[in-house]
């Protein structure tokens, strides 16, 4: 099969990547590098069914061509990221509902029907409690609401993929995803599992934003892209919005003594207001766990890593990471002239 990723140098479509190739498949990535890295691909640029397009989403001239030979498209091209969010609300509207709007018309043009999944966000839920998080929910988000530009722009994607699927007949899939974790993930725009880890594996205080008590629910990165390769590949999926994520809820309290306990360090924890966190008026949601009962009578239960099997991978991670960096030889210095 050959796969389309927009987006590809980022989080979870590197892990896609890695997913695809394994089974034999061709990837063809397109990303802009805003947020992704070229140091997520450095594994795959030797495979000969690995390729890599500089472009952005929005302008790219060889997006048509590379939507007529794709089989499969994921697109993960987005802003994303609390902190980004926040400090780029002109390009969360214009690379989040433009892009979407350019790749799906691209393949209505294609003269082939490739399956399509397009990641949508939880964050569509706004302040809804446990009991409504679920795909059929009444969705209403405060007009005030900090992150609301994210949140329709990701609304935005699951509407024009629907009507796009029924207008075109494109075998689209939407996914709406609860807070996927795990390696190549930066704590740098808001990630809250990555940032605990290096803090707690370089013995600084762990920062809790709030008072810890609000609750979540992670799902590894290796769960949520065999998860949309199941969903991709069931047809009763197409045109549907599903929620994909882990039913496993946890504090951000016990979180943090959860990764504290893996790391084996003592680093105390720290309380920041949202306000300071965030640097404006934060609508906190208390509670995000969704429920799965469409996913799993869809495809079943795919899930194989519980969040202290994650946890544990993490801090091996980049424990490992820091000590090779602690052997590597110095940079030269500079030329001077």
């Amino acid at each position: 099969m050959h796969i389309l990723v927009t987006g590809g140098a980022g989080f979870i479509g590197s892990h896609i990547v890695e997913h695809h190739l394994k089974r034999g498949d061709t990837v063809h990535v397109i990303d802009d590098l805003s947020t992704g890295n070229l140091a997520n691909l450095a594994a795959f640029e030797e495979n000969s069914n690995f390729a890599f397009d500089h472009g952005d989403i929005t302008t790219w001239s060889g997006l048509a061509g590379a939507v007529k030979e794709a089989q499969r498209i994921y697109n993960m091209a987005a802003v994303v990221g609390m902190f980004r969010v926040l400090e780029q609300p002109v390009e969360v509207t214009r690379v989040n509902t433009v892009g979407c709007e350019r790749l799906l018309q691209a393949v209505a043009e294609a003269g082939h029907r490739p399956q399509v999944v397009l990641p949508s966000s939880s964050s569509v839920y706004g302040p809804a409690k446990y009991d409504d998080l679920h795909e059929n929910a009444n969705i209403v988000v405060s007009p005030d609401a900090p992150l609301l530009n994210y949140a329709l722009s990701k609304l935005s994607n699951e509407v024009q993929g629907r009507a796009y699927a029924q207008t075109y007949d494109i075998p689209v899939v939407i996914a709406r995803l609860f807070n996927t974790i795990g390696l190549r993930q930066s704590g740098q725009y808001g990630f809250v599992v990555p940032r605990f880890v290096q803090q707690a594996l370089s013995g600084q205080s762990l920062t809790v934003f709030g008072d810890g008590l609000q609750t979540r629910s992670f799902c590894d990165v290796r769960d949520t892209v065999a998860i949309l390769d199941a969903l991709a590949s069931t047809p009763a999926a197409y045109g549907q919005v599903v929620n994909v994520g882990n039913t496993q809820e946890i504090s951000i309290l016990e979180l943090a003594e959860s990764i504290r306990k893996a790391a084996g360090s003592a680093s105390p924890l720290t309380f920041t207001p949202y306000e300071e966190a965030y640097g404006q008026d934060f609508a906190q949601i208390p509670q995000r766990r969704p429920i799965l009962d469409r996913l799993f009578d869809l495809t079943g239960d795919q899930h194989r890593w519980p969040l202290a099997t994650t946890i544990v991978d993490l801090c091996a991670h980049y424990r490992l990471h820091a000590e090779s960096q602690q052997q590597a030889p110095p940079s030269p210095a500079p030329a001077t002239v």
